[in-house]
């Protein structure tokens, strides 16, 4: 028999590891989470228009150290999508009352992209919540207008218009290998911008690429620099939203820090390069030291 082809599938990546899917409610947003493993807390949250499947390839190995959660933030995915805007302290307060609703007092947090400014935002201010904090490519630390341009107008393309090529131009400007881009991802992103109400959603998310909204909670050492959580800056060589000048800003910025760059990936290295996704977080928050 010829050896099996790599078929990169987010049900074959989860298909032996024991997990529970279900909706939670969160101040009255029903919330989607997704749990496995058992161990010390850790909680996985995605990026600008994405959902908890950005995590499907990582799931099985950080269940083997940890209980697990990744779900999708309010506005995103298959959760609510209330009509209010999502600006960081929201996502932050939505990401608490999580918390609260599933008996965790404190966790350590992966938060990517997005993700990752509502991670540290969450653990400047409830710092008593936060253990270890990993900011996995955060991006537009400089808080540069041409980025927030783009990101705006490409996903906002994506949502009004999710064809399969607009939707896929979307997910692949996340990948440096965009061979890696599969049907169904593309298809489950799909699903979600055609969603009643997600173009009010994502307009309600996008508002954060408005400098006038942002101003409010832009990347400053002001609030950065309460962040006393250790914290891993988890960066990439080829990310399309920030280079590793704006890594060094937040090593300044940052009281407890220290940097680990992985190389032939793009925005979404838990799915480009999971085995040094994995092993960068077992490094780090199981063996507390810095990764190889």
């Amino acid at each position: 028999m010829s050896d099996l082809p790599e078929h990169i599938s987010i049900w074959g990546e989860l298909a032996d590891v024991d997990h529970r899917l279900r909706h939670v409610h969160v101040d009255g947003v029903r919330t989607r989470v997704l749990q496995a493993g058992s161990g010390p807390d850790l909680i996985l949250l995605h990026g600008t228009g994405g959902h908890l499947e950005a995590y499907a390839r990582d799931i099985a190995g950080l269940a083997a150290d940890f209980h697990v959660t990744a779900y999708d933030m309010v506005g995103h995915g298959w959760s609510d999508l209330p009509d209010k805007p999502y600006t960081i302290d929201v996502l932050s307060d939505h990401l608490i009352g999580l918390m609260d609703a599933l008996d965790i007092d404190s966790a350590h947090l992966s938060g990517e992209s997005l993700g990752g400014w509502v991670v540290a935002w969450t653990a400047a201010h409830h710092p008593e919540r936060v253990g270890r904090l990993v900011l996995n490519t955060p991006g537009n630390i400089a808080n540069k207008p041409e980025v927030m341009a783009r990101m705006r107008d490409s996903t906002m393309a994506a949502v009004r218009d999710p064809s399969d090529e607009t939707v896929r131009r979307r997910v692949e400007f996340l990948f440096h290998h965009k061979e890696m881009v599969t049907d169904e991802l593309v298809n489950l992103r799909r699903s979600v911008y055609s969603r009643p109400d997600f173009v009010q959603a994502i307009t309600n998310t996008l508002v954060l690429q408005d400098p006038v909204v942002r101003k409010d909670f832009a990347w400053d050492p002001a609030w950065v620099g309460e962040v006393k959580a250790p914290t891993l800056l988890l960066w990439t060589e080829h990310d399309p939203t920030g280079g590793l000048d704006e890594a060094a800003m937040l090593l300044e910025w940052l009281p407890d820090a220290r940097l680990h760059v992985i190389a032939d990936a793009g925005h979404w290295p838990q799915w480009e390069k999971p085995d040094e996704y994995l092993r960068a977080h077992h490094d780090f928050l199981v063996l507390g030291k810095d990764p190889a």
